[in-house]
């Protein structure tokens, strides 16, 4: 997920750079007033009074849902009474809840590794948990911790990720200008990545198992292979892997999936950053890769985000430079091409520390979010729904070539099964049409749109796989409001996705100028993508138009298949604050107990249907830190077309028509939860039974400079250590940590009912 929000006075959000220049048209599309209106969600929740929790919280969930329906009656009702907004240092959640620590920044994963001493320290983050907490799975284990249970609900393993870094936060005296000593570079490099750790519940209460055989860390420095369509291509060649097949590591991993047959997939979202390139490497180059650079947001003199290539000469520095300096035709004498292996969806299997990680190329390659499986059916395809996180970026679907057997879903070798599934198949972006239908379009070399594509010159397979944004350009696809999280409803087989939000989506876009930044190319409305208006957010003054808020699209396919070339749309909720004008910006008709902005992480309970939505927002934080919600979901159709009129300056009207989906009542949408200052809701999942849900907390207190990490009294946030984790109650001088927690329900039933 993002760090903070896409909004031009709280400064450039860098993972959220509009790349997109293709100028394909937005979300044009109004829905159908014949789609059916169905409810499909039946039973009932308890009630309770909202309690605030020192420092506990819930983070913005997403991740992938698995083939299993619900084994217990989905829920229709929320009982419990909405948590309040707050911005203190602190979470609140549901009365009759529990909310515990039990993974954070630094913990050990070995019996031999000494306690996080969380003051700068420590090293070694290859055997401790990672910072930035986001996308999770959990994996279940037998009562003797021996082999893997997929029902196992009281022993497991959580499958992480770690997105990125609140870097002063890891040096005694914080980050270091450039260039970066070396031993800096060496802590933040391997705290990213993937972790793995058991966790178990004993006498009612989670704790992760430190010295577990299955605990490791996976970071950007673990060998990986290239597998599917980019294997062994000419654009994959590096000096680390000449033919083309390897590649070191993951990095920025932000959402996850859960496969039928029980792996993790993770996805590389804005990795880009991480890489610089010279001022002069276009001359350099001189071929077609600086198009597709620039299209991935690494212009020529573009700046690392951590400067780790200025920490020596050593090789596993020297990669995250991607200029042009050997003298070889095909980069395999340097790390020109070595962006183009990173991006991917990877699939690792959490019960195995022995099987190979592979790189699910025929994917994609962009700035993933989650991985989120269709309702697996025996006899038919596997469909993989994934967004491009920023702005202007597209929606796409994975539809695999060979059809489901049940029988691998306890398959001898899981990463097999992924080759199996995940190598081979059709690779497709959507279209939104303004008859409320919308197109599946394959991203093939055979596609003569690709082929001939006047922007890029592509050469094979494996060059469109590479550069899916180029050939989502060519196929003329659906310029979306930066596509977060996806997730598959467990019954209905509905795909929802959120639109965290968009400040240069404009009633009237400028033309840009000539060498404008990608950032800065404007977005006209369109019907999904209905609003631009201007809010006050973290106590600024008005600013600038645009869809500040967010919105959750939901989508349906044609006749329910995963391999449909066609879908049928409409927009599940609108985020705004509740005193919003309903006409034109609060269109869902929030009230102050569902009210949110830029919603972020999305995830279903296999065990009762509902929803959660997580945010990731600085529009609305001088109101409230972020939050997650639990919603009930309604199906595509279930609400009212509407228009919305805007004046523009020449005095004319412009009416957008959209289509609005079934409004919340007090008892279908609900705050649950609000997290501690300064943090974002990120990564969740639950067990089998549905009686414990695993949440992060991500970069609590995050705003923080060198200079003040020696003045805890100036930190944002204290938190988890003013919760009592690993530190005393009301402890004011801890560095922050992100942190996993383990929710459960005080009288042992399912979370939410």
């Amino acid at each position: 997920m993002n760090q903070r929000v896409d909004l031009p006075l709280l400064g450039i959000d860098r993972d959220d750079e509009n790349s997109n220049t293709s100028g394909n048209d937005n979300f044009m599309a109004v829905l159908d007033a014949r789609l059916s209106r169905r409810s499909v969600l039946r039973g009932g929740v308890g009630t309770a009074a909202a309690v605030v929790l020192g420092g506990l919280s819930v983070s913005a969930c997403g991740g992938g849902d698995d083939d299993a329906p619900p084994a217990n009656p989905p829920v229709d009702k929320l009982g419990f009474t909405a948590v309040a907004k707050s911005t203190a240092d602190a979470v609140s959640v549901p009365a009759g809840y529990t909310a515990a620590v039990i993974y954070a920044l630094g913990d050990p994963l070995t019996a031999g590794t000494p306690a996080y001493a969380n003051d700068g320290s420590d090293t070694d983050f290859d055997q401790r948990a990672g910072d930035h907490h986001d996308g999770m799975e959990y994996f279940g284990l037998n009562a003797a911790g021996t082999a893997r249970d997929a029902n196992g609900s009281e022993r497991g393993l959580l499958a992480m990720n770690h997105e990125a870094l609140s870097d002063n936060y890891l040096h005694v005296n914080g980050s270091s200008a450039r260039p970066r000593p070396a031993s800096e570079s060496d802590k933040e490099i391997p705290a990213h990545g993937v972790s793995v750790v058991e966790v178990r519940k004993t006498g009612g209460s989670w704790a992760y198992v430190q010295d577990s055989a299955y605990n490791r860390r996976v970071t950007p420095l673990t060998p990986v292979e290239l597998s599917g369509a980019v294997r062994g291509n000419a654009l994959a060649k590096t000096l680390y892997s000449t033919a083309g097949t390897g590649a070191r590591g993951t990095i920025n991993n932000c959402g996850t999936g859960y496969t039928p047959w029980g792996t993790l997939l993770t996805g590389e979202e804005n990795f880009e950053g991480y890489f610089t390139r010279s001022a002069g490497d276009d001359a350099a180059r001189g071929d077609k890769s600086v198009t597709a650079l620039n299209r991935y947001k690494r212009k020529q003199g573009a700046a690392s985000r951590h400067g780790w290539e200025t920490s020596g000469a050593d090789d596993k520095y020297q990669r995250w430079d991607i200029s042009k300096i050997g003298a070889s035709a095909d980069g395999s004498d340097d790390y020109r091409n070595e962006l183009n292996t990173f991006g991917y969806i990877v699939e690792i299997d959490p019960y195995d520390k022995a099987a190979t990680i592979k790189k699910r190329t025929t994917l994609g390659r962009f700035a993933h979010e989650s991985a989120a499986f269709g309702k697996a059916v025996a006899g038919k395809p596997l469909a993989v729904y994934m967004g491009d996180d920023s702005r202007g970026e597209y929606i796409y679907k994975f539809v695999s070539a060979t059809n489901w057997d049940a029988a691998d879903a306890e398959p001898s070798n899981r990463i097999a099964a992924g080759d199996k599934y995940l190598d081979s198949g059709k690779l497709y972006v959507a279209k939104f049409n303004d008859d409320g239908s919308g197109d599946w379009i394959e991203l093939s070399f055979d596609n003569l749109d690709v082929k001939n594509y006047a922007g890029y010159a592509f050469a094979d397979a494996g060059d469109v796989a590479i550069h899916s944004r180029l050939a989502g350009d060519a196929v003329g696809a659906t310029a979306m409001d930066r596509p977060e999280w996806c997730a598959v409803h467990p019954t209905t087989g509905e795909i929802y996705y959120t639109l965290t939000n968009n400040s240069v989506r404009k009633l009237e876009p400028a033309a840009p100028a000539v060498g404008a930044s990608p950032d800065s190319i404007q977005r006209a409305l369109d019907a999904a993508n209905p609003r631009s208006y201007k809010d006050s957010y973290g106590g600024a003054p008005e600013g600038s138009a645009g869809n500040i808020n967010g919105h959750i699209i939901r989508m349906k396919e044609d006749g329910g298949e995963p391999a449909a070339t066609g879908f049928t749309w409409d927009v599940y909720l609108f985020g705004a604050q509740s005193d919003a004008d309903t006409s034109k910006i609060n269109l869902s008709s929030l009230t102050a107990d569902q009210d949110f902005s830029s919603p972020d992480g999305l995830w279903f309970s296999r065990s009762t249907g509902l929803c959660w939505i997580q945010t990731d927002d600085g529009a609305y934080t001088d109101v409230s830190n972020c939050m997650m919600l639990l919603g009930v979901p309604g199906t595509v159709g279930d609400g009212v077309k509407t228009t919305l009129s805007y004046t523009l300056a020449d005095t004319s009207t412009l009416s957008i028509d959209t289509y609005v989906g079934k409004k919340p009542t007090a008892d279908t949408l609900k705050r649950f939860l609000v997290g501690p200052k300064d943090c974002e809701l990120t990564g969740c999942t639950e067990t089998p039974d549905g009686k414990t849900v695993f949440a992060n907390i991500q970069h609590p207190g995050e705003t923080i400079s060198a200079a003040t990490i020696g003045n805890p009294a100036g930190y944002v946030s204290h938190w988890p250590g003013n919760a009592g984790y690993q530190a005393t109650v009301g402890n004011t001088t801890s560095r922050p940590r992100s942190a996993t927690l383990a929710i459960t329900k005080d009288d042992g039933g399912r979370v939410g009912a």
